[in-house]
């Protein structure tokens, strides 16, 4: 383990090779939950790499986040589950230079803890369905894209009309996720990215929803044009969108849009 920490830093650390060093400055990123664990990785090796620049990053939903946002919240940067929040910033003049980065397409799978009885991997969305099952949790489709993504979903598959009593919202989908991994609810619809990763990898099972049931997650972000440290958070956001940014959120369980 220690020698793939020390490769993944060599690596992060060959992209900054030549690379002028930024003043001191602390940038504020707003992020979607689905990135905690890629976006908190990248943090930590672009932070080795730039010393001087400080990322702190708060993880919630992308709908909250933009309301927030078109009052001018203290954040730098603004990382979404759903393009069309940092679009519609952007319209409204909020946004460094007009500029809408993409960075990832999101994907959703049905995820339930190891000792459940459902066997998820077999049945797929039928297990949402399962006699044992009483309580289903989701993101608030009313501003988390992974719930809006959710129900679309079961509609596509014909399971959403009997699955919708049983359903419980998480405010974003980690803690959508955090209410099936403590036993709050039976299962739920989750994020690839929080399925995969390590707190998670082993302590559940999941079935990945096919793509062609719930409409593409394209997922975006923007500077926000108030910034104090328009540099510092363009080098971050520059980290996050180049070779090694993207090979982090691939293993991470993201798609990567095309350049």
């Amino acid at each position: 383990m220690k020698h793939r920490l020390t490769s993944i830093f060599a690596g992060a650390a060959l992209l900054f090779a030549g690379q002028e060093k930024i003043s001191a400055a602390q940038i504020a990123v707003a992020a979607a939950a689905d990135l905690k664990f890629a976006l908190d990785e990248l943090a930590t090796e672009f932070q080795t790499n730039q010393p001087d620049i400080t990322v702190q990053i708060t993880y919630g939903s992308s709908g909250s986040f933009y309301t927030q946002l078109q009052n001018q919240a203290p954040f730098d940067l603004f990382f979404s589950a759903d393009v069309a929040y940092p679009r519609k910033l952007a319209a409204a003049g909020l946004a460094l230079d007009t500029n809408v980065f993409l960075y990832a397409v999101g994907r959703i799978v049905v995820w339930v803890p190891k000792a459940s009885s459902v066997d998820v991997e077999k049945i797929g969305i039928q297990s949402l369905l399962a006699p044992s099952v009483q309580k289903i949790a989701i993101a608030n489709p009313k501003h988390a894209p992974y719930g809006v993504a959710a129900v679309a979903a079961m509609k596509s598959l014909k399971v959403f009309e009997p699955a919708e009593p049983k359903l419980v919202f998480g405010e974003n989908v980690a803690q959508t996720a955090q209410f099936v991994q403590s036993g709050a609810a039976d299962i739920g619809v989750i994020a690839l990215s929080l399925a995969i990763a390590p707190t998670m990898q082993g302590t559940g099972r999941y079935w990945e929803i096919p793509l062609n049931a719930y409409p593409k997650m394209e997922q975006g972000g923007i500077i926000l044009n108030w910034t104090k440290e328009a540099e510092a958070a363009r080098a971050f956001r520059d980290f996050v969108l180049g070779e090694h940014g993207r090979s982090v959120l691939k293993r991470y369980g993201f798609y990567l849009p095309e350049k």
